[in-house]
């Protein structure tokens, strides 16, 4: 009985085994980019600034002292894109005219006092901003009520492009119909099939355009799978 209470106790008892610690795993989200799936886009388009998804056909940011200065331009043209956009929608919701002539209607302030006032006060604006911009670095606006983040700028820029796309098509709409946002959306809702921009004059160059932006996707992939030693794509070759 000795001799198994000894041979018990060299039996090696299992050692206790330690919980595993949960491994968390870390992935990264993929770079948002102007087409899905877009992996060629510009290197100096890292993804820092609001609203990049690595579009720059003309390689204007491949110089970094100036890219600031052209995302500041973005923004500053998207920002009286907004306000315009905002006023030709309110006039036309007014019945107040045709936006496109405004400049030309007499108004109580006749336009050289207009002019007298509003260069010089646009040229001291104009020229604190551009100075604050390069003391800092930073293009937003006065922020009162403190809504400055990463999330309302990327609004910003979203809907400062979007401004800018709907001005080009008012001015459009102006050019070719004759008629102010508000008409031509009432005319279109009366007969979509027939009202629409590739009915209109210009329908023949909408549709070379649409189907050219929509290839464009397949010309950079086909590039890629044919083995071109060139990662960034352009548009314009020069």
């Amino acid at each position: 009985m000795s001799a198994a209470i000894q041979a018990n106790a060299f039996v090696a008892k299992p050692a206790a085994v330690k919980p595993r610690a949960a491994r968390r795993v870390v992935t990264q989200a993929a770079k948002a980019t102007w087409y899905p799936g877009a992996t060629n886009t510009p290197k100096y388009l890292d993804g820092s600034m609001p609203g990049d998804y690595g579009f720059d056909p003309l390689g204007l940011g491949a110089k970094k002292d100036l890219l600031k200065y052209y995302q500041n331009a973005e923004i500053i043209n998207g920002r009286w894109a907004m306000a315009a956009v905002a006023g030709i929608l309110a006039e036309d919701l007014l019945g107040r005219g045709d936006w496109w002539t405004a400049g030309a209607q007499e108004y109580a302030v006749d336009i050289k006092t207009q002019l007298l006032v509003g260069i010089p006060t646009f040229i001291v604006l104009e020229g604190l901003r551009a100075r604050g911009f390069e003391k800092t670095g930073d293009f937003k606006f006065q922020d009162p009520a403190g809504m400055d983040s990463p999330e309302t700028r990327l609004k910003e820029v979203k809907n400062a492009r979007l401004a800018m796309v709907a001005f080009l098509g008012f001015s459009s709409q102006a050019a070719v119909q004759g008629m102010g946002p508000i008409e031509c959306l009432q005319k279109h809702l009366e007969n979509p099939g027939m009202n629409n921009i590739y009915t209109s004059a210009v329908g023949n160059e909408a549709t070379v355009g649409v189907m050219a932006l929509s290839i464009l996707p397949i010309i950079i992939e086909a590039r890629k799978a044919l083995g071109d030693d060139d990662d960034e794509f352009k548009a314009i070759p020069w």
